[in-house]
């Protein structure tokens, strides 16, 4: 069993989902191996990831706005607002979403669905770069 990784930096400009199936697709191809998981892992708190529809955007817009009215800025009781009024709630839609999505491969190939893309989901406004852990794990 092998396990390789490599980090990656993506750049956001703000709230939005960012796909990286490309990206984790050639790391793949890179790495040598047939078989096993590949996990994406995001070293932030105010940013996830999703895997989720990558035909259709609306889709992932609907998602965002869902989110957004679930959790709306400026709610008078959030305290940690030191980054300004998109903090607190970039570190609940974060809590709520996930930090991390493992997928399996086989012969090399991503075994997603077809219509599945890998995200990095930024929830907040201002422009990023984020740090994502790619991690194979196989033969």
């Amino acid at each position: 069993m092998n396990v390789i990784h490599e980090q990656i930096s993506v750049r956001t400009s703000g709230q939005g989902t960012y796909e990286i199936t490309d990206q984790a697709r050639n790391f793949l191809r890179t790495s040598g191996l047939e078989n096993g998981t590949l996990t994406v892992f995001c070293r932030h708190t105010s940013c996830s990831l999703v895997l989720m529809e990558n035909a259709d955007p609306s889709a992932r817009t609907d998602l965002e706005a869902y989110l957004n009215k679930l959790v709306p800025e400026n709610l008078p009781y959030f305290t940690h607002t030191y980054e300004g009024s998109d903090d607190m709630p970039s570190h609940i839609k974060m809590a709520l979403t996930r930090s991390s999505e493992t997928i399996p491969f086989a012969n090399r190939q991503l075994l997603t669905g077809t219509w599945q893309g890998i995200f990095l989901w930024e929830h907040r406004i201002a422009p990023h770069s984020r740090n994502l852990v790619l991690t194979v794990i196989g033969e």
